[in-house]
C-alpha cells in the first residue's frame, strides 16, 4: 500500500514538473528564441530536472499545438504600392487586427524620418501608448513601439513589404510573422516609468 502511495505521488510530482516545462517552453518560443532551440531544450531539462526525457521527447512538449497559438498577421502592400501613408495604414491595421489589448489603451502613430540605405529604404514610425483615465486624463507615463517598414532596392518590386518593431528599451527585434505582442509589454514599461518618477520624486 505504501508502494502504492509513494508511486501516486511520485507521478503527481512528474507531471508537475512537466506541466511548469511545457508552460516555460511556450513562453520562450513565443518571445521569439527558437534559433538555439536544441540549447533551450537542454536548459529546460536541467532546469526542471528531466533530463531523463530523451531530446525527441522534450522537442515534442516544445511543440505544442501551433492552432492555439498561431501567430496573426496581415497581408502587408508590396514594395512598389508602398507609401509613407499606406504604411502608417497598415501598421495601424496590424495593430486592431493582431494584438490582444484591453480596450482602455489609447494610441496614435506618427512617422518619424526615412532612411536611404545601399540597398534599401527604411521607413521609421512611432506607436504612443498610454492608459488615461478619469483622475487622470494625462496619463503619468507612456510607451512607445517603434516600427520599421523595409523596402529592398535589389528585390523585385512585387514583394512584399520587410516589416519589424522593437519596445522602447528594448533591443529586441521582433517580426509580425513570428511574433505574438504581449499586453504586459506596455505595461511593464509603464509601471517602471512610474517606479522611476516616485524614486526620483518628480511631478
Amino acid at each position: 500500500m505504501d508502494n502504492e502511495n509513494e508511486s501516486a505521488a511520485t507521478e503527481k510530482v512528474a507531471h508537475t514538473i512537466v506541466k511548469k516545462a511545457i508552460h516555460t517552453a511556450q513562453e520562450y518560443y513565443l518571445n521569439n528564441v527558437q534559433e538555439e532551440e536544441g540549447k533551450e531544450l537542454a536548459l529546460f531539462a536541467t532546469s526542471y530536472r528531466v533530463s531523463e526525457l530523451s531530446q525527441k521527447d522534450f522537442h515534442s512538449i516544445l511543440s505544442f499545438s501551433e492552432a492555439e497559438y498561431a501567430v496573426r498577421n496581415i497581408q502587408w502592400t508590396t514594395c512598389e504600392d508602398f507609401s509613407v501613408e499606406r504604411g502608417q495604414q497598415q501598421i495601424e491595421e496590424y495593430i486592431s487586427q493582431t494584438w490582444e489589448l484591453h480596450k482602455s489603451w489609447l494610441h496614435c502613430s506618427e512617422f518619424l524620418w526615412e532612411e536611404d540605405l545601399q540597398y534599401s529604404k527604411k521607413y521609421h514610425y512611432r506607436v504612443l501608448w498610454s492608459i488615461p483615465t478619469r483622475r487622470k486624463p494625462i496619463p503619468l507615463a507612456t510607451a512607445s513601439t517603434y516600427f520599421v517598414i523595409e523596402i529592398s532596392k535589389i528585390k523585385p518590386a512585387t514583394l512584399p513589404v520587410e516589416v519589424f518593431f522593437f519596445l522602447e528599451s528594448s533591443r529586441l527585434i521582433h517580426r509580425p510573422e513570428h511574433c505574438r505582442f504581449r499586453e504586459k509589454w506596455l505595461k511593464d514599461i509603464i509601471e517602471n516609468k512610474i517606479i522611476l518618477r516616485e524614486r526620483l520624486k518628480l511631478p
